[in-house]
Parts: structure tokens; C-alpha cells; sequence
């Protein structure tokens, strides 16, 4: 985008039409997109528009650019690490008291671990 704009202002140039510095920062910020006026508003309250120079605007809008990749990056990396567990269940009768104390017992037994696992798992951040 600041190589298309500088060609223009050269070219521009060329045909005797001549902006201060000034008004190409504001016709740069102007020209952002709408998910940029955050950064655009930081910008025009933090720093004296007639006196910044097209570089500093151009080092901050990359910086602010490259970090809001980084943070879509980390953003899809988290989506891709959680994991869904599901456990699927079924009731089975069965007229055999014992068996039935047994698979409680059992079913009693895996519950406990299982969440002992996941209270684990959360401590070390779920690695």
C-alpha cells in the first residue's frame, strides 16, 4: 500500500500538485480500513500529526500489523490444541445383583481417576 501511495504522490508530483507532510499522514489514515481505527485513533490522539513523518507512520501501522497476525496465529494454534472428550453410555440390565455392584463399583473407580486426570491436566496448564 505505501509503494501504490508513494507512486501516486510522485507522480502526482510530477504534475506540480504537492501535499504537505501533514496531509499525506492524514490521507494515509483516512484511506485504513474500518478494522483499523482502533489503531488509527491511538495514533492520531498519541502522536502530533503535522510533524510525523510518513516513516514512523509506516514503522507503526507495520508493527501494529504484524502483531495482530501473531496474535490470529496464536488465537487459531489454541482453537487447534483444545480437544473435546466425550464419553458415550449405555444402560445395560442385568438381573445379577453382584455384577451390577461390580460394574458400579468399576464405573465408581474410572469417574474418580478420570477427574483426578483432568484436575491434573489443568495444574500444568494442559500439557
Amino acid at each position: 500500500m505505501f509503494t501504490r501511495f508513494n507512486n501516486i504522490i510522485n507522480a502526482l508530483q510530477s504534475l506540480e500538485k504537492t501535499f504537505s507532510n501533514s496531509e499525506l499522514v492524514r490521507k494515509i489514515l483516512r484511506s485504513l480500513p474500518r478494522s483499523w481505527m482502533p489503531k488509527v485513533t491511538a495514533i492520531e490522539e498519541a502522536k502530533n500529526l503535522s510533524i510525523l513523518s510518513l516513516e514512523d507512520l509506516l514503522g507503526s501501522l507495520m508493527t501494529y500489523e504484524l502483531t495482530m497476525q501473531k496474535r490470529v496465529e496464536d488465537e487459531e494454534k489454541e482453537r487447534r490444541k483444545k480437544k473435546v472428550v466425550a464419553l458415550k453410555s449405555s444402560e445395560i440390565e442385568n438381573s445379577d445383583n453382584d455384577e451390577n455392584n461390580s460394574d458400579d463399583e468399576d464405573l465408581v473407580l474410572f469417574i474418580r481417576k478420570f477427574k483426578r486426570f483432568l484436575a491434573n491436566k489443568k495444574k500444568f496448564g494442559g500439557k
